[in-house]
């Protein structure tokens, strides 16, 4: 069991190396990315093995923290994952970050971000788990905050971790509550007392669900990630594809089958996780039809996607969303990345409207970027089809309306979808910095050929390792009424698309609404913070004036003040004072001794 220790702490490792050692040496990208790689490589030897480690980390009487490792078929595919994608983000980092003055720290965030993340996907207990859970939030926060110097990037790295400790802290308190329930914190070894009510037990399922909604973004903690776009493109492939918010849905998936699916369909709360992730799969997909920035657009595309997967859990369907989760790893990565290409290539330009052309500038990142939106919109064939099919099956066996709320986000996505690729690859260049963009270097095109090629395969069984956990193989394809459903979406979201956006160099259509985002954020900012803040600084106000100054700071000083004065006059300096003083002293001490 040493090469899941070496999994674990190689990265950790390493970035104390880059961050105490090397410091700002230039070979500190060359020894991450390597360290990436080598990650990569022992995640595939561990493919197929199953078994627990684990070590006491601190003891208090009888109670145990434990650092622990498990390995099954679940923790080694999602490993694939982290790593796969980690690996490649670094690839492309070298070339995306050659010329940036804080690289070195950039990297030593990476491999950071990548410890973080491990830890939580080979956690066998719930410590362990909340330890690399604020880890990954920490990392978080580093590598969107890269560039601090801009205001936007300051702020939206301390959004995502002030959003985050909200969903942690009932985290924690779903943690205290299941280890009240089950006496135990080790997944493996939870058992649901008969006398335990459901509905108690809902409550730690919601709680623990808290931490999940801060972390997949759900509603109504999703504000942080599109915000999260400030920081370095890879960073953001990093952290939508299979770090930060891959953990909430993992995470679930493994209380759902630590409790049971039997108990966990009992629950009330599998109804309110999948409304939960319904309705933001919803929302974000109609926010994202009216984006004109490229990185937010697939932002909102993967909170939508994430909701997706968390309905899914909701439906106690678990494999089917870790399935989309494996799926959507390899091809939104592919679609954040080839966008950093295109941001590279158009001189940092960011806007879809002052693009077009780049079909014939670039044309290696144009086919990869296409292939990552036909596996997203779920062409037939492609990995995201059969990820996405088995939710909707999910869907469509609960019985639940949220089934045609998915197939209405299944036409919303290849609307989006089209509406970029058209505006951005297809047409005329509309800027100088469009028609003078190039195709990127082989570091960052090599990466985007490679997710190009999962993005398509990565849904069959010959290449996914979760696919045996699957109730249906992937690749597998039957025509029913949820298929045609899915075929009707696709035609009517790509066609409704090109119809209305080829061709144009202006968006036809403005909605206010999902424009702005359904004026979330101006709540959350101008109302809930504002009047927080204001409050949080009247409370600290009145304990700085009335407690501190006033009762202990003003009023010990004045105590003393008083005391100095009362002694100061007993000094006074004159003779017949201390005369008299002694005298009556020497007669009080006769007095005690003789009468007393």
């Amino acid at each position: 069991m040493n090469l899941p220790w070496i999994l674990l702490f190689l990265p950790l490792v390493v970035a104390a190396v880059c961050q105490l050692v090397l410091r700002k040496s230039a070979i500190v990208p060359l020894v991450a990315t390597a360290s990436a790689v080598a990650t990569l490589v022992i995640s595939f030897l561990l493919l197929g093995k199953t078994g627990t480690s684990a070590f006491d980390w601190a003891t208090i009487g009888e109670f145990h923290l434990r650092i622990g490792i498990q390995l099954d078929r679940l923790s080694t595919g999602m490993m694939i994952v982290v790593t796969g994608v980690g690996a490649l983000v670094h690839i492309f980092s070298l070339a995306y970050m050659k010329d940036d003055e804080g690289k070195a720290r950039y990297f030593t965030g990476l491999a950071f971000f990548m410890f973080s993340m491990t830890g939580i996907v080979l956690a066998d207990n719930f410590i362990m788990t909340f330890i690399f859970w604020e880890l990954v939030g920490f990392s978080s926060y580093l590598l969107i905050g890269h560039w601090y110097q801009k205001e936007s990037a300051a702020d939206a790295a301390k959004k995502a971790f002030l959003c985050n400790r909200v969903g942690d802290f009932g985290f924690m308190i779903g943690i205290l509550m299941l280890w009240g329930i089950t006496g135990t914190l080790t997944f493996g070894d939870m058992q649901i007392p008969a006398a335990v009510s459901t509905a108690t037990l809902s409550a730690a399922v919601l709680c623990i669900f808290c931490g999940a909604v801060g972390k997949s973004a759900q509603l109504p903690l999703h504000v942080w990630l599109p915000d999260a776009m400030e920081g370095p493109t890879p960073v953001s492939a990093l952290i939508h594809a299979a770090t930060m918010v891959a953990a909430g849905v993992y995470m679930l998936f493994r209380v759902q089958t630590s409790l049971g699916f039997e108990v966990f369909e009992e629950l009330q709360a599998s109804t309110v996780i999948a409304w939960t992730g319904g309705i933001t799969s919803l929302l974000a997909a109609l926010m994202a039809t009216q984006q004109d920035d490229i990185k937010r657009v697939l932002a909102y595309s993967t909170l939508s996607q994430l909701g997706y997967m968390v309905m899914a859990v909701g439906f106690v369907h678990g494999e089917a969303g870790m399935f989309h989760l494996f799926t959507h790893a390899w091809f939104k990565a592919l679609l954040f990345l080839g966008s950093g290409a295109v941001i590279y290539a158009c001189h940092h330009e960011q806007d879809i409207w002052k693009m077009g052309g780049l079909r014939k500038k670039m044309p290696i990142t144009t086919i990869a970027f296409g292939a990552g939106c036909l596996a997203l919109i779920a062409v037939p064939g492609t990995s995201g089809f059969f990820s996405k099919e088995l939710i909707l099956d999910a869907a469509h066996e609960a019985g639940s309306p949220l089934f045609w709320i998915a197939a209405f986000v299944a036409v919303l996505t290849p609307f989006y979808m089209t509406r970029l690729f058209v505006v951005a690859f297809l047409g005329k260049p509309r800027s100088e910095n469009a028609g003078h963009a190039h195709e990127v270097g082989p570091l960052m095109w090599v990466p985007l050929a490679l997710l190009a090629v999962l993005a398509i395969f990565s849904g069959y069984s010959f290449i996914n390792p979760l696919s045996p956990a699957l109730p249906h193989h992937a690749g597998e394809f039957h025509l029913n009424l949820v298929a045609i459903v899915s075929l009707a979406a696709l035609v009517i979201g790509v066609g409704t698309g090109w119809i209305l956006y080829a061709g144009k160099d202006k968006d036809p259509v403005t909605i206010p609404l999902f424009r702005n985002r359904f004026y979330i954020d101006g709540i959350y900012d101008n109302f809930i913070v504002r009047y927080f803040q204001d409050a949080l600084v009247a409370i600290v106000h009145f304990f700085d004036e009335l407690v501190i100054n006033g009762l202990m700071v003003g009023g010990l000083s004045r105590g003393a003040a008083s005391f100095g004065n009362l002694f100061r006059k007993v000094q006074s300096g004159e003779l017949q004072g201390y005369a008299f003083a002694c005298g009556l002293g020497a007669i009080l001490v006769i007095y005690f001794m003789v009468f007393l």
